[in-house]
């Protein structure tokens, strides 16, 4: 089964604490810069607060949970996901609770 990514997910810098819990969470979707600052991952590309679209980092399906609650215990609440729209679409079943 392939890992297709249902949500994007961005970080306001001007919000984080730094408190690096969505670190602890899912270090392969975010990460701590010299800054003190979280940052949203998307393989090797840093994603820096979003410009549109273009600025959210997808989320592997298998890391969803994670980001979610890493997005839920945050104490800046800094963290925002996006639900892509198709979701809605999908056959009853498949859609893990998430909902446009």
């Amino acid at each position: 089964m392939s890992d297709i990514s249902r949500i994007h997910v961005w970080i306001d810098q001007d919000l984080c604490t730094g408190d690096g819990i969505c670190t602890d969470h899912a270090p392969e979707v975010f990460t701590i810069l010299e800054d003190g600052i979280a940052y949203c991952l998307e393989g090797d590309r840093v994603f820096n607060d979003p410009g549109g679209s273009a600025e959210m980092a997808l989320v592997p399906q298998s890391l969803e949970a994670d980001v979610i609650a890493a997005a839920a215990e945050c104490p800046g609440e800094c963290i925002f996901i996006e639900v892509d729209e198709y979701v809605s679409a999908l056959p009853e079943g498949t859609g893990a609770g998430l909902h446009a």
